[in-house]
C-alpha cells in the first residue's frame, strides 16, 4: 500500500500548486496525506511543499515542513519543527572512490544514516551531506554545504559550513 501511495504522489499529486496560491484547493492537504502515509515513519501534520521528492524509506517528527523542490534520500531522519527552505538536498548515500585501479562509477556507494534534530531551520538551497548529524535548535543559512555533525543549538553557514554563533548564548555587553 505504502508504494502503491509512493506512486500516487508521484504522478499525480507532487508538482500540484503551492499553498499560497489562491488556486491551491485542496491539493497541499493531499500531498501531506500522501507522503504522512507512505513514509516509513512520520509525526503529526507534516507540510509538504510542491515537487519534494522524499523517499518511501525517510522518517519526519511531528509538523515539519519539506521544503519546495526539497529531495531526502533514504535512511535520513527529520525530528519535530523542522523547516526548510526551497530546493535542500539531504543525503544518505554517497559514491566510494577508495581504489585508484577501479573507475569510480564502478566502485559502488556506501550507505549512512543522516539525522536532523528537533526545532532546526534550513535555510534555502542547504546540502547536508551523508551520515552528518544536525543537533537540535540548529539554525543552516542559505546555501550552505553541511560535512560534518553539528552540535545542539549553533547557527552555521559557508561552504563548507562553519559555526557562526550559538542560539543559547548571549552577547556579552562590550565595555564602553
Amino acid at each position: 500500500m505504502k508504494k502503491f501511495l509512493y506512486f500516487i504522489y508521484l504522478v499525480f499529486f507532487r508538482n500540484t500548486p503551492e499553498d499560497y496560491r489562491p488556486y491551491s484547493l485542496f491539493f497541499p492537504q493531499v500531498r501531506s496525506f500522501l507522503v504522512k502515509n507512505y513514509l516509513k515513519s512520520c509525526g503529526k501534520k507534516p507540510l509538504v511543499k510542491n515537487r519534494a521528492e522524499i523517499s518511501l524509506f525517510a522518517t519526519v517528527g511531528d509538523f515539519s515542513e519539506m521544503g519546495t523542490r526539497c529531495m531526502i534520500q533514504t535512511n535520513v531522519h527529520i525530528g519535530s519543527y523542522v523547516i526548510m527552505g526551497p530546493d535542500v538536498k539531504i543525503y544518505s548515500r554517497n559514491h566510494k572512490f577508495d581504489s585508484l585501479e577501479i573507475p569510480i562509477a564502478k566502485q559502488g556507494k556506501h550507505y549512512l544514516e543522516t539525522f536532523v534534530g528537533d526545532d532546526v531551520w534550513i535555510g534555502a538551497n542547504v546540502i547536508i551531506t551523508a551520515g552528518c548529524k544536525v543537533g537540535n535548535h540548529c539554525v543552516i543559512a542559505a546555501g550552505s554545504v553541511v560535512t560534518k555533525d553539528i552540535p545542539d543549538y549553533a547557527i552555521v553557514g559557508g561552504v563548507p559550513a562553519k559555526i557562526i554563533k550559538y542560539r543559547n548564548q548571549t552577547e556579552s555587553k562590550k565595555d564602553e
